[in-house]
């Protein structure tokens, strides 16, 4: 299995359930690693079926945290990623978030139009790119769009579709330890060649400067490695029936903690 490539811009994954009210730890974050006061942000609420009320709260919110300029960009349908305010918005953005929702409607409007374009050029110049719960799944290039939690690994247990692309070669799962999701990141990690699977708990943010990872907030990130495996029965094995797989690495990391995708370890 290949090594994780890794990008030049920062990424802020949220496992979803973010605190919006106490400290605003991640979200503070993000608003930093933005360009703190001088921080420009686009919210995408391409995700959400209530775009007018979600983009409204993030953006008093993120007004609220210091940012000087906060727009929202809302796309209900695919003509909406060509339109030239959205572009402009994007354009002059030093940080994008996307909201929760249904990530399936994030790939369905955004990808491979004029703003999944935009976005990935500005992303390999820099720009900081943060996505909560659906904004979290559909990082990878191969996302989790739907699946059973608190079940043992199974091929039907998860159903995979493209995603953004924008940390390929890993998969990620939100709402992690909250909805008992290991079954379906593992399902969904050994279906694919992603070397690395991230499960994110809510409140719980893996922050993604080039080839290292950081652990931000209340909660654990679950990182399941199978670049090493020595057995798996994945070829042998109907839809409904239970994967094994032997030599599977586990790491659980709390706030603070640091992750090499190079190296495939702490950095401890």
């Amino acid at each position: 299995m290949n090594a994780v490539k890794t990008q030049t811009g920062q990424l802020i994954i949220i496992g979803g359930g973010e605190d919006k009210e106490g400290e605003c730890k991640i979200l503070r974050e993000f608003i930093r690693r933005a360009g703190g006061r001088d921080s420009r942000i686009a919210v995408m609420t391409v995700a959400t079926s209530l775009p007018g009320e979600v983009g409204r709260d993030y953006r008093d919110l993120f007004e609220k945290l210091g940012a000087d300029v906060v727009d929202v960009v809302d796309t209900e349908r695919r003509e909406d990623a060509s339109y030239s305010r959205n572009l402009e918005i994007i354009e002059s953005a030093t940080g994008v978030f996307f909201t929760g929702g249904d990530q399936a409607r994030i790939t369905e409007i955004l990808k491979d139009s004029e703003i999944d374009k935009l976005l990935h050029q500005k992303f390999d110049r820099g720009l900081i790119i943060a996505g909560t719960s659906a904004g979290a799944a559909m990082m990878p290039d191969i996302m989790i769009v739907e699946g059973e939690g608190e079940t043992n690994p199974r091929l039907d247990s998860v159903i995979l579709e493209p995603g953004m692309g924008f940390l390929p070669q890993v998969a990620i799962d939100q709402h992690f330890s909250q909805r008992g999701r290991l079954g379906r990141l593992v399902s969904a990690l050994i279906q694919q060649p992603a070397v690395l699977g991230f499960g994110i708990d809510e409140d719980t943010a893996i922050a993604v400067n080039g080839d290292e990872i950081e652990v931000i907030g209340e909660g654990a990130v679950t990182i399941v490695d199978v670049a090493n495996v020595s057995h798996t029965n994945l070829k042998e094995s109907l839809n409904d029936e239970a994967l094994a797989i032997c030599g599977a690495k586990l790491h659980i990391l709390p706030n603070g903690y640091r992750f090499s995708l190079k190296q495939r370890d702490c950095l401890c």
